[in-house]
């Protein structure tokens, strides 16, 4: 019998994002689903930079993947002008490293 062939993670994420619209995951929830180790994080975080540009184009531009920024958990700073999903080492303002993670979430143009 043969073997299905397996998905790679980012298939497995647009799959994710594309069946649940409107439902924002953290990164930890991203790593359950994916059955991911922590130490994998920067892993993940690229397979989303590019799963948002997959997903852009295999809905011919109706969906998009959104993320609700970093936020220092120190002094609420909000890390607004990233381009790419990271997460900052230290906060500009009050050089706390004690920064949430970015949340992402699929959002449908009607």
């Amino acid at each position: 019998m043969s073997q299905g062939v397996e998905k790679t993670t980012r298939e497995r994420l647009v799959e994710i994002f594309l069946r649940n619209p409107g439902v924002e995951f953290t990164l930890r929830d991203l790593l359950s689903m994916l059955s991911l180790g922590e130490r994998d994080v920067e892993r993940l975080l690229s397979d989303i930079n590019h799963a948002a540009k997959t997903i852009r184009r295999a809905t011919r531009n109706s969906a998009h993947l959104a993320m609700r920024p970093p936020m220092c958990r120190s002094c609420g700073y909000v890390f607004k002008d990233l381009e790419t999903a990271r997460i900052p080492s230290k906060c500009p303002k009050c050089k706390s490293e004690r920064i949430a993670p970015p949340a992402f979430v699929l959002v449908r143009r009607d």
